[in-house]
């Protein structure tokens, strides 16, 4: 597995884990689609601005299960700098809960995506 299929990946995850963050409160409807899009905008922005620093889309690096905390360190410095730009663009108040919780939640994502990364691909390699 290649570099593309991490990013893609990651991607999905804070996609998915913000779309899962919204059906929770009862908000997964067409009117908060542009409340979505300002929550895993910045999130995505952030990640992939600091994913890179810890590593973390090199595949030799991303196939050890023993760096499965790098993702969680990048998240807790993606978060809160996304639930800044949030509250930038919505004009809204910058609440440290809400960062917190929307950091957990998305490194919980990540790591379940990066763990079933790990284990696609040591089954590719193993049916090599």
């Amino acid at each position: 597995m290649n570099r593309s299929a991490l990013v893609i990946g990651d991607a999905l995850a804070l996609l998915v884990t913000t779309l899962i963050g919204f059906a929770t409160h009862g908000e997964l409807k067409s009117e908060f689609l542009l409340r979505m899009m300002a929550a895993v905008l910045p999130l995505t922005i952030a990640w992939f601005l600091l994913a890179p620093w810890f590593g973390l889309f090199q595949p030799e690096n991303a196939s050890k299960p023993k760096l499965l905390w790098r993702p969680l360190l990048a998240m807790l410095f993606s978060a809160p700098l996304a639930v800044v730009l949030r509250g930038l663009i919505l004009n809204s108040a910058i609440l440290p809960i809400f960062a917190l919780v929307f950091g957990a939640t998305s490194a919980l994502g990540v790591v379940v995506w990066r763990g079933l990364f790990i284990f696609l691909n040591r089954r590719n390699r193993a049916g090599r």
